[in-house]
């Protein structure tokens, strides 16, 4: 995507307050873009079982290990698809790169990039941008940008930003079968009914774009906090109560509108997702709480098989001696554990 000065950025920014995040937005072509790249060739046969990853990058402030964690662990060897939240294109904390662009060169895939955030705190970002992403070892016909109804504005955060939560809806060609992948973020500043909201939209742009027997996954991190993650007190209650966090994370459903919106809408979430936590969400005193945020939900397809793999450095013991990943002394590759799925279509 083309980039904007900071100048311009700054200047848009400054009208948010006047006339609003999406009527800013609408001045910015690259907001109504969505990146297609289709950088590799096909698979030459279609595997019965295709893998599908949901992977929360943070940022890709940790690019190079990142890289290294999708093409070395053997849980990746054939993953097919990944459905990748938060990625920078030129931010000086992920080194001012197109994340996405590394990402797929560097693991043999093509990709679509949507814009979700303009950042507009640190005036070395050679561009600021901040968004979602989609990777296949298949063609992409089509993508398009879904900008969901704003349930917080994040001009007015210490993260200061112009923009409002994307979908990425794609078009694979897998084997001259047509088949809908969705890579989703939805608003952590929000309660149930405002990721409700969010998701509705998504429903209603799948509808639009794929006939009723077309097979399509939904992946990425929905952020069933399963409280308003505007209420710090609360949650902070609920950290303190490890009891009824466990009864939170036992039945996420109960809480999150999402999951049983899903159901309503024909698409299953129950054997596609992980059972473990998959975000650990830094809390005082070096402590973190075990959140289920990130899910993979589809129609059309049956599951073989589903498991999380750890983000944590200590464990990531297969790295290879000498790799960037061998050497990070960090304690994780980002806040959120990778999910997989395998899946075949259903008959």
């Amino acid at each position: 995507m083309e980039t904007m000065s900071y100048e311009n950025r700054i200047a848009l920014g400054n009208l948010v307050p006047t006339i609003g995040q999406f009527k800013v937005m609408d001045k910015i072509p690259q907001y109504q873009q969505c990146e297609v790249h289709n950088l590799f060739e096909a698979p030459a046969e279609v595997p019965e079982v295709l893998r599908h990853v949901v992977f929360n990058i943070e940022r890709g402030q940790t690019l190079h290990e990142t890289i290294d964690f999708l093409n070395m662990c053997p849980d990746f060897k054939n993953m097919d698809i990944i459905y990748a939240n938060e990625l920078d294109d030129g931010a000086v904390r992920s080194g001012n790169c197109n994340v996405a662009y590394e990402i797929a060169k560097s693991i043999g895939m093509n990709y679509a990039y949507g814009l979700e955030f303009i950042e507009l705190v640190n005036p070395n970002d050679n561009k600021g941008f901040h968004g979602n992403a989609l990777f296949s070892r298949w063609p992409i016909r089509w993508a398009k940008v879904v900008h969901m109804p704003e349930q917080y504005n994040w001009y007015y955060d210490r993260q200061k930003r112009i923009g409002a939560r994307v979908a990425i809806v794609c078009s694979l060609d897998i084997g001259g079968r047509e088949v809908g992948a969705v890579s989703v973020h939805l608003e952590n500043r929000a309660d149930s009914e405002g990721r409700e909201a969010q998701m509705a939209v998504v429903y209603d742009e799948i509808k639009k774009s794929f006939a009723p027997d077309t097979p399509v996954m939904i992946g990425g991190d929905l952020n069933t906090n399963t409280f308003d993650g505007n209420d710090i007190p609360g949650f902070t209650k609920l950290f303190n109560d490890p009891e009824r966090l466990a009864k939170h994370m036992a039945a996420v459903e109960k809480y999150e509108r999402v999951l049983p919106q899903a159901e309503e809408n024909g698409f299953s979430y129950r054997e596609f997702s992980s059972t473990e936590g998959t975000r650990r969400k830094p809390m005082p005193g070096g402590k973190s709480m075990l959140l289920k945020l990130d899910w993979l939900m589809a129609r059309g397809m049956e599951c073989v098989d589903h498991g999380t793999v750890s983000t944590e450095t200590k464990d990531c013991t297969w790295a290879e001696p000498g790799s960037a990943l061998a050497k990070f002394t960090g304690p994780e590759l980002s806040d959120h554990n990778a999910c997989w799925a395998d899946c075949r279509f259903a008959k």
